[in-house]
């Protein structure tokens, strides 16, 4: 092997690791050896049936197993899996499905009947394939079963030479807009994503090899719990593979579910996305009747969303001995940078503070880099590796994909300050951001102020229309059971961590915060309640108070 593309680096784990465990999903395992042999057949089936360098095949599942053989057998091709969110409607499937360009698809049957609802409006998808998850779900006419295409095809690896230039996409529905797929060559996004870059060290791997000289020393066991149509758990399968880990997934978060797994299966690190899923989990090991053996767990990973200090140290009381990883970055850029923490060290300002990676940089307004401990706020760029830009969207990608003194630079919208020391503190995606007369607040911060309220559950933070400031600051919350506080509970809580400028001047109570199953914010939603539902109302089952 003399590349760092992404099949070729899995083929020589899997020629290292034959015998090892891979991976385990609902009730299904996979050794390294399977897994190939598996790949192999469905690749060769996809090839039989046009699918070639550069093609594009959709995958529609939850995790599971088939999900990622279907991921190995398309790199396999040279071809380029696309993810798709399985909570789109019709119309954004459709747009999706056509921005990208799929010829195949594979899917979760439960989807059949999206699938043959939208096929008349695809003539350019040629072959489905459907993988059977006993719900009896009606197909598309002509939807060929996962496992006949699998046996049809051969075991062997016979494919044609790869090369660091291929692409792989990942689609990422961000927090406004329709979903955008970034386009990434192999080597660049193996540096970015998958292991290139040793997080603690910051130094590159030089051969492809060193990636299975790494795994010679043992096996640890991940359990990522987001949904592997969010890249982060995609790069948790991938780059853990390299170098010749296990993996184990979960068709949907449930919180007593993790931590049965992580005792069961002597898990050693699970990746969370932030509060969302960190809370329940928190909860769960609150739950008198619940009892774990948690002695194999060393650390747990948050990257994506926001990951409040209040949550962290709850953490610790239960699990004083592992550590916190908090990471940050985007589909665009890669990981930007990650601080690790133990008990008694996971005060934050207003957002994490992190060590940087790769070639990341802070530029001002005049797009110029911001000086060390100088306060200014300013944009996290990245230079080195990073995407080829957005698939089917020169626009979007001439304003995100910008040059600076001759060098590439990608930019996705994060603002930041550049700390004395030369760590970056994350402040907030610019696109959600509140300008409250003239001010800028950030979300994340509010959120976070908010989140560490005894009573409150979980909260989203959003600028709400204001004739005299232009917005002021909004709070939505999910209360914990039974309570139910007022905004000048709200109010007086903040006071003591955020200025006064900052804190929430309405609130709203709901049921249920709507997030993604990756638990990212959608704020679209949230800018609908506090702009549509009026006070006291029951619309939504929510109820809504408002002061200044």
């Amino acid at each position: 092997m003399t590349t760092f593309n992404l099949a070729d680096l899995f083929e020589a784990a899997v020629d290292a690791f034959g015998d090892r465990e891979y991976l385990v999903a609902a009730g299904k395992r996979r050794t390294y050896a399977e897994m190939e042999e598996r790949a192999n057949r469905l690749a060769h089936y996809l090839a039989d049936h046009g699918v070639g360098p550069g093609d594009h095949v959709g995958i529609y599942s939850l995790n599971s197993v088939e999900w990622v053989e279907t991921a190995w057998a398309v790199f396999k091709l040279r071809a380029v899996w696309i993810n798709i969110n399985y909570r789109y409607v019709k119309d954004e499937l459709r747009y999706l499905f056509v921005n990208a360009d799929l010829v195949a698809l594979v899917h979760q049957a439960e989807y059949g009947p999206r699938v043959a609802e939208l096929l008349p409006d695809l003539p350019d998808l040629r072959l489905v394939i459907a993988v059977d998850d006993g719900s009896g779900a009606p197909l598309a006419e002509g939807t060929v079963d996962f496992e006949d295409a699998m046996a049809a095809g051969s075991p062997e690896r016979d494919f044609a030479p790869r090369s660091n230039d291929d692409h792989y996409i990942l689609y990422t529905g961000g927090t406004t807009g329709m979903p955008k797929g970034v386009v990434w060559r192999h080597e660049d996004v193996f540096y970015a994503l998958g292991g290139g870059v040793d997080p603690q060290t910051n130094t590159r791997v030089e051969r492809p090899e060193e990636m299975v000289e790494k795994g010679r020393g043992g096996q640890l066991t991940l359990l990522p719990i987001a949904p592997l149509m969010h890249g982060a758990t995609q790069w948790s399968i991938l780059g853990q593979s390299f170098v010749g880990n296990r993996t184990i997934l979960v068709p949907k978060f449930d919180p007593h579910e993790v931590w049965r797994l992580v005792e069961t299966e002597k898990a050693n690190s699970i990746m969370i996305t932030g509060d969302a899923m960190g809370k329940p989990l928190v909860e769960a090991l609150d739950d008198p009747g619940a009892s774990y053996d948690l002695s194999s767990l060393l650390a747990i990973t948050s990257s994506a969303a926001l990951f409040s200090a209040p949550v962290k140290d709850e953490f610790f009381k239960h699990l004083p001995d592992i550590v916190i990883v908090d990471a940050i970055g985007s589909s665009e850029s890669g990981n930007n940078g990650m601080v690790t923490m133990g008990k008694g060290d996971t005060a934050m300002k207003s957002g994490p503070t992190v060590r940087v990676l790769g070639d990341t940089v802070v530029f001002d307004e005049e797009m110029k880099t911001v000086v060390p401990g100088s306060g200014v706020i300013g944009k996290i760029a990245r230079g080195g590796d990073i995407p080829v830009g957005y698939y089917n969207d020169p626009v979007k990608t001439a304003e995100v994909f910008i040059t600076i003194d001759d060098k590439r630079y990608v930019m996705p919208g994060d603002f930041a300050t550049l700390e004395e020391d030369g760590t970056i503190t994350l402040l907030g995606r610019g696109s959600v951001s509140i300008n409250s007369g003239g001010e800028k607040i950030f979300p994340e911060e509010v959120e976070s102020a908010v989140r560490s309220h005894p009573e409150v559950f979980d909260a989203l933070v959003v600028g709400a229309p204001d004739d005299r400031w232009g917005q002021r600051v909004a709070a939505i919350i999910q209360p914990r059971a039974d309570k139910h506080p007022t905004l000048e509970d709200i109010q007086i809580h903040c006071r003591e961590a955020i200025a006064g400028y900052k804190v929430p001047r309405q609130l709203h109570v709901v049921e249920t915060i709507v997030r993604s199953p990756s638990g990212k914010p959608d704020y679209r939603w949230a800018a609908d309640i506090v702009t549509e539902v009026p006070e006291e109302s029951d619309s939504g089952g929510a109820r809504t108070a408002s002061g200044q």
